[in-house]
């Protein structure tokens, strides 16, 4: 994942400075995102050997099969969910840490999953060096938290084949779900949970995201 030095440049800076403008034109209107965009170091979260690619409006392979997320969709995401300071937000799918970070930068008080144990133990090591308030659990993203429910957001980083019924429930009244649903293409939804017994759904593109994975084995 990252260098044991984290450094971040002049040039860096430059680089995502042009990537948060990229954002911008493609439709991202959310200041605050765009500001997280600009501030967290994308090439934190790549080997060395690929830092070229780090402010490339592309996703990108990581171990295990599979991927830091394209940064519009990262910034297409975080829009929908609508993150304020103080939230607490449940993220599924920890990968590289990099958009739990942006929640984080955001104001946000993350909890992530992730049930690749290679993957979990890379970001459990570069979380804390970030400074932010994260706290990365190892388990089945399809169980959620419970111990700590509810959540004001909740975001998948994805593909569900279906909407979990553990993590609806664990949203708050008020709160904001986002998820890709779907096998080879994902419709994007927002779920707006308006009451204890009602959830308002929302359709927003179709986009492409790895397999989300369910029965964590404690060997993986």
């Amino acid at each position: 994942m990252a260098s044991n030095q984290l450094i971040d440049t002049y040039r860096h800076q430059g680089l995502r400075w042009k990537l948060t403008e990229q954002l911008r034109q493609k439709g991202i209107r959310n200041e605050a995102v765009l500001k997280a965009i600009n501030t967290v170091p994308r090439h934190f979260f790549f080997d060395s050997s690929f830092l070229e690619f780090a402010y490339e409006d592309k996703a990108f392979p990581i171990s295990s099969g599979q991927t830091i997320s394209q940064p519009y969709t990262v910034a297409f995401q975080t829009e929908l969910l609508e993150v304020e300071p103080h939230l607490r937000v449940l993220e599924i799918g920890t990968g590289s840490g990099y958009q739990a970070c942006i929640l984080a930068e955001m104001g946000a008080k993350v909890y992530t999953i992730e049930r690749q144990k290679l993957l979990f133990d890379k970001a459990k090591i570069l979380l804390p060096k970030m400074n932010f308030r994260i706290r990365p659990f190892y388990g089945d993203g399809f169980k959620g938290l419970p111990a700590h429910a509810p959540f004001d957001r909740i975001l998948i980083t994805a593909a569900a084949p279906y909407i979990p019924d553990p993590l609806l429930s664990q949203l708050a009244v008020g709160g904001i779900m986002v998820i890709p649903v779907g096998d080879n293409i994902q419709v994007m939804h927002r779920l707006i949970r308006t009451s204890p017994a009602e959830v308002q759904s929302e359709q927003h593109g179709t986009f492409r995201f790895v397999p989300m994975l369910a029965d964590k084995a404690k060997d993986d």
